[in-house]
């Protein structure tokens, strides 16, 4: 029954495309980034919902292998309950649901890890390179994009031809084919498993207090002032660098004739701006203290680079800002309802996560009454399994006693042949994991070229970034785990039965170091980076630094909190006015089309907000001017006799009179 595995796959490929649908912009980025990026997301979610299954398969071969499988009864899946109640579960294997052939496991772990190794480490970062290059054509992007990845990967290359030299220079080792792949994913593991390790000593402190934090409204309002304060800056950094690269182009534009051979290429750059910077640039003047050299291709090239970064850059901050404004407003929201006695969520602007489903009755149950428990439940919940990962990461090398919790819970499960308990429990935990892992990064200010924003406003070199992120750091939090569970025999030093996903990735023994020293030890320096965490020793170490971060009871915080709040009254004005905008023109278009006059009570409204001039005098015509309108008519000004003057839709009457609006904003 090969169900199991295809509901996997096939759940895997529909949460990669929701996903890649609800981040990105999928009808207007390139189809080749789309396609890379979705099968770099369903490989890696394939990893963490397969892993269980191969965890199950192997629990059950070394059963097979402890009851001598020759001699040894085989239970079908069918017949488990009816073998436990026997009480015959001691001395039988019992085969567990979904199991597949050998076979597929091997040759479906071998298409997913190096088709994703592959991405990651070169069609991605090719792409990514590809897309960020200035040159203009295929060939020159190209070119650019192997320059740029070759400087890149040069260090690894440098570090993978010391190794080899290493082991050409051991005798004892014979080095063939499967131990170049070892090497190669060796190298591969061993850099997952220190980012990894850097990031959960983050996140498995962050996680709990975030959700717990959250539980407070007011704390959760402070925090969000604060990062719209710190986003501002941001905003108003990138805009500027926008208007400086713009300014460039502008002069260029003005510089460069439509005749020119360089024309092209401004016309491809031109391309790249949105149409409303576009046309707010064109309208500027060029500054005379630009140079009058006509620009070459290179600087072109250099400039179409600026403007790709410069827009990356303005997107990602706009997004962001859009996003937390809506946060902040959220906030204020739920802070203002709290102790509301009609139990109804009352907001003064609508938000994007407001649905056609939305109601205010379920709304104010959910913000205010049952999410602050909820969340102070999943922050306990959160922090006991810290703690048990901490503390498994900490203990995993022991195989006697079994210290790991983790593999203490799979070896009780083991016993009862409960696979059930060991595919969930699996999951779960790998599940966690990878939230820690990949929430943590999208949060470090040095990688703020990239972020993930919903409602499709993801671009394009993000996705791709996110795509590598998850190809890289799956396979080492899979393999960690294993580990975790007692479920790799070169770690607990005992012959087993292993996955086959630690067969096809294959060992790290040829490496003595990263055998025995890395991989078994770096893990227990988890903890020393989650006191650091507890204690905030980042956040003060950078906020000393000059880099300020959002801490309690300090005047700097309160001092960003106090200019967020006045961001968002800002912001809450501009709203007012864009709803009372669109308020009176629906008004308008409304009366326009129901209210029909007829012609005698047009003439007789017009005569009573009308009064008439004589069209003799023009001075009296300025005087009416300066009267009525309280503007002051330069004299300078001739009329001509024969001219018509009008106000707005006013004309003269049959008898040669000119009417001027009674009030004020008559004519508005």
């Amino acid at each position: 029954m090969a169900w199991l595995l295809e509901f996997s796959l096939i759940s895997s490929f529909v949460i990669a495309c929701v996903s890649l649908y609800r981040y990105g912009k999928v009808q207007q980025q390139n189809v080749l980034v789309t396609i890379t990026v979705a099968i770099a997301w369903c490989f890696s979610f394939s990893i963490v919902f397969i892993i269980p299954q191969d965890i199950t398969a192997t629990v059950y071969r070394q059963c097979l292998q402890e009851n001598n499988a020759t001699g040894a009864d085989v239970v079908p899946s069918s017949n488990i309950s009816t073998s436990q109640s026997s009480g015959s579960s001691s001395t039988s294997c019992q085969q567990p649901w979904g199991m597949v052939s050998n076979y597929v496991f091997v040759d479906l772990w071998r298409i997913v890890y190096w088709s994703s190794q592959f991405l990651t480490w070169l069609m991605m970062p090719l792409m990514q390179s590809y897309l960020k290059s200035g040159e203009f054509t295929i060939k020159g992007k190209l070119t650019s994009a192997l320059v740029d990845n070759a400087i890149y990967y040069g260090t690894y290359l440098f570090i993978c031809g010391i190794l080899l030299i290493y082991l050409i220079a051991k005798p004892e080792i014979s080095l063939d084919w499967q131990k170049l792949k070892a090497i190669a994913s060796s190298a591969s593991n061993t850099w997952g498993l220190f980012l990894l390790i850097l990031l959960l000593g983050y996140a498995l402190v962050e996680v709990p207090r975030s959700l717990w934090n959250n539980a407070n409204p007011q704390f959760t309002l402070l925090h969000a002032y604060f990062k719209l304060s710190k986003l501002n800056s941001e905003k108003i950094e990138a805009e500027e660098n926008v208007e400086d690269v713009l300014d460039s182009l502008n002069y260029i534009n003005q510089t460069i004739p439509h005749n020119h051979e360089l024309r092209f290429y401004v016309n491809i750059i031109n391309r790249k701006v949105p149409v409303e910077l576009m046309e707010r640039y064109k309208r500027k003047d060029v500054e005379q203290n630009m140079s009058s050299v006509m620009p070459s291709e290179k600087s072109l090239s250099r400039l179409h680079r600026q403007v790709i970064k410069s827009l990356q850059v303005h997107q990602r901050t706009q997004a962001l800002w859009n996003i937390q404004i809506e946060k902040v407003l959220h906030c204020e929201n739920v802070l203002k309802n709290l102790h509301s006695s009609e139990r109804s969520f009352r907001s003064e602007f609508s938000t994007s996560t407001q649905s056609r489903f939305y109601n205010p009755k379920a709304a104010w149950y959910w913000y205010c009454l049952l999410r602050p428990p909820l969340m102070k439940a999943l922050a306990v919940a959160t922090a006991f399994l810290s703690v048990t990962v901490v503390w498994s990461e900490m203990t995993f090398f022991s195989r006697s006693p079994v210290l790991s919790i983790f593999a203490n819970v799979v070896n009780l499960a083991k016993r009862n042949y409960d696979f059930l308990t060991i595919e969930l429990f699996s999951m779960f935990v790998l599940c966690y994991l990878c939230y820690c892992a990949y929430s943590t990064v999208f949060r470090i200010k040095f990688l703020n070229l990239y972020y993930l924003a919903p409602h499709h406003q993801t671009n394009e070199h993000s996705l791709i970034f996110c795509g590598m992120l998850l190809c890289r750091l799956t396979p080492p939090i899979c393999l960690n785990f294993l580990g975790l569970i007692h479920m790799d025999s070169h770690i607990i030093k005992e012959r087993i039965s292993e996955t086959f996903y630690t067969q096809v990735m294959g060992h790290m023994d040829v490496l003595e170091i990263i055998a025995d020293g890395f991989n078994i030890y770096f893990p227990m320096l988890m903890i020393a980076f989650c006191l650091a965490t507890w204690f905030n020793v980042g956040s003060r170490t950078l906020s000393a630094l000059g880099f300020q971060q959002f801490m309690v009871n300090e005047d700097m915080s309160d001092e960003i909190v106090q200019e967020g709040k006045d961001l968002i009254s800002r912001e809450k004005r501009k709203k007012r006015r864009m709803n009372e905008s669109s308020t009176r023109r629906r008004n308008g278009t409304e009366l326009r089309s129901t209210n029909y006059l007829s012609e005698n009570e047009n003439t007789k409204i017009a005569n009573d907000n009308f009064r008439v001039v004589e069209n003799t005098d023009f001075d009296d015509i300025r005087n009416n001017i300066t009267q009525n309108f309280a503007l002051d008519v330069d004299d300078s000004l001739n009329f001509d006799t024969d001219d018509r003057i009008e106000f707005r839709a006013y004309t003269n009457d049959d008898n040669d009179h000119f009417r001027t609006p009674t009030r004020l904003f008559d004519d508005v």
